[in-house]
């Protein structure tokens, strides 16, 4: 996995001064160095520069980047990051074409898919990725990102300069572009944070490359095209059909994203999903004698402090315990401390380039780190519940009826702390209804579909679209930021299509969540794993670190010069950290609560501060 950048403009030449442009893209090279610190490389022609920083995961001698080809007299250049889990089928395709390759990585056979057949070579790609290709024969820089958005790549133009990078701090890195949030990004930031509308990069006049979709620029003109997007139609197979199909293609693409020149690993929880994940992987390798690797995730102290509820019945280590034994692997059980998780809270900003999901995603940057002292590679069980509908709003009905994102009911907690006049200038509420509004206008409907089942492919595109990004997105950046690869098998195109027209009343079979899955799983894992209710990713229950929180926010808005000071009113917080049973309910996910919320609002003061963040109100 791989970090890129570039820059292209047609009405200027680069080389008149190429220690200047050589100068820059080794800067955006080394804002995100963390993205690939085993080597880098930078490429520069007439109209066009192009980045890259290298985690080696194959290939590890011949595999660097930028890489050049020629075929005929069609020459292009490529950056990429990303790994294509299809690369020995489609090598052997151009093998059989004629074609002659240098390496045995991935990337030269994007490039050389690309100069034979154009753009449409993407379309037989099955992986994750964001890369760049310059043409030089017919003078366009193209940009693809993968089918459901796992690898991220953001662009601006500005001044006629088309700017790419895999990070948004690789853009800032651009001479003369600023860090700006207009009203907009504010609406982003208290309305829809820590998820984000997908296709934009919250700093204004930066955009994200949407999932599916490719960008041509020529100078003159910029666009982008889909060249894959779900589609509906009715589901003929039976049930056992349906849980052969699903086997088939879970284990498929676990089995396919082993694909490395390095050992790997997996994360898990003790839960369906993860432990899924493991046990196909552990048995590939226990054909090969070898053991696999596994790590778990916990908080420090957090068997003292843990109540069972509703959204979180059961703590992880038992079902963890059960699964090493079941799969004979190595395990590592990783615990993290609330002195960490704070500090983290602010490497994750650095990480997300936003304000992201507060002590969620800082603990998992936390681990990240820890296990990329170990591996370079390791596998999750993230996408399962989006896919198969293991969330609660699937299931409840005053979820299913709302007019609203499902993860976000409870507005007030958005709004309650900011300024007065701040509220005046912010339609905070409008603007996410308006974003859901837009997304359902999107769904592909089955006209002889009912009312429920139009509703539930609803509630399933929001989750594909909002939550499962905001996810990915918290995956990628965590670990990538520790130099660690990873790996989400169940967000495998064919998956998500297949998926995508099964019936409700196969994926609940019998109204048990998951019952697909599980019963897709079925022989694979121990029984009391297999039906564990669901519990999702742990957090901390230690009122030490809420307290902490609480005397960080205070101190934050009393400094005269924290910026946040303009957004928040000290008044409201000292009122609502005083009365705890007012922030006991998520306002976002299942996880963030009242301390998630004092958390992230002391990221987005970090990140106002840290990117010298110009806010035009």
């Amino acid at each position: 996995m791989c970090g890129i950048a570039g820059f292209s403009n047609f009405y200027v030449n680069y080389r008149e001064e190429a220690s200047r442009w050589y100068a820059i893209l080794q800067k955006m090279n080394t804002c995100q160095t963390h993205r690939g610190p085993d080597e880098n490389g930078v490429f520069l022609s007439r109209n066009c520069g192009l980045a890259h920083t290298r985690l080696s995961i194959l290939d590890l001698e011949y595999g660097k980047q930028p890489m050049s080809r020629q075929v005929g007299n069609h020459r292009a250049t490529i950056v990429y990051n990303g790994e294509i889990y299809n690369m020995p089928t489609l090598r052997q395709a151009l093998q059989k074409e004629g074609i002659t390759l240098e390496t045995t990585c991935d990337t030269e056979v994007l490039l050389m898919g690309y100069l034979l057949h154009g753009i449409s070579y993407i379309e037989q790609v099955n992986g994750i990725f964001a890369f760049a290709i310059y043409d030089e024969t017919i003078q366009r820089l193209y940009l693809f990102r993968d089918r459901l958005g796992v690898k991220p790549l953001f662009f601006t133009l500005f001044n006629n300069t088309l700017i790419f990078s895999s990070e948004l701090k690789g853009i800032l890195c651009f001479p003369d572009f600023k860090a700006r949030a207009d009203r907009e990004s504010l609406c982003e930031l208290f309305g829809l944070g820590p998820a984000k509308t997908y296709g934009k990069g919250v700093f204004k006049d930066i955009d994200e490359l949407l999932p599916g979709h490719y960008l041509v620029y020529n100078g003159s003109n910029l666009s982008t095209e889909s060249y894959w997007k779900l589609e509906s139609c009715p589901h003929k197979d039976t049930w056992n059909e349906t849980v052969e199909k699903t086997r088939y293609l879970v284990t498929d693409a676990i089995q396919m994203q082993m694909l490395s020149d390095v050992p790997i690993c997996t994360f898990l929880s003790g839960g369906v999903d993860s432990s899924l994940v493991t046990a196909v992987c552990s048995n590939e390798l226990q054909k090969q004698g070898k053991k696999l690797d596994t790590y778990s995730f916990d908080f420090k102290d957090n068997d003292k402090n843990f109540k069972a509820n509703t959204f979180q019945p059961s703590q992880d280590r038992p079902w963890v315990d059960m699964m090493i034994a079941h799969c004979r692997t190595n395990h590592q059980y990783l615990e993290c401390s609330n002195a960490d998780l704070y500090d983290y809270l602010f490497e994750a900003v650095d990480a997300r380039d936003l304000p992201c999901m507060a002590d969620v995603e800082a603990s998992m940057l936390y681990f990240c780190k820890r296990v990329a002292k170990h591996h370079k590679v390791t596998l999750t069980g993230e996408c399962a519940d989006e896919i198969f509908g293991g969330y609660p709003w699937f299931h409840k009905k005053e979820c299913f009826d709302a007019n609203c994102f499902p993860w976000s009911m409870d507005f007030s907690p958005r709004t309650m702390l900011l300024k007065d006049n701040v509220l005046a200038l912010l339609p905070l509420e409008e603007y996410a209804h308006a974003a859901y509004a837009k997304t359902l206008s999107e769904v592909p409907i089955l006209p002889e579909e009912n009312s429920e089942e139009k509703r539930r492919r609803e509630i399933s595109y929001l989750n594909l679209k909002w939550f499962m990004q905001t996810l990915l997105d918290r995956m990628d950046r965590t670990s990538m930021h520790a130099g660690l690869e990873a790996r989400v098998p169940f967000a495998d195109h064919r998956i998500v299509e297949y998926l995508w027209n099964v019936p409700w009343h196969m994926k609940c079979k019998d109204g048990v969540v998951k019952g697909l899955l599980r019963a897709a799983a079925q022989d694979l894992l121990p029984g009391e794993v297999l039906y564990r209710r669901k519990s999702p990713y742990p957090k901390t229950y230690d009122p030490a670190y809420e307290s902490l929180l609480c005397t960080a926010i205070v101190e934050t808005l009393s400094d005269t010069r924290a910026p946040l000071r303009e957004l928040v009113d000290l008044t409201k917080v000292l009122v609502y950290i005083q009365h705890p049973s007012d922030y006991g309910r998520p306002f976002y996910g299942q996880l963030m609560a009242g301390p998630q919320l004092l958390a992230y609002l002391l990221q987005v003061n970090y990140w106002l501060e840290k990117y010298q963040v110009e806010v035009l109100l």
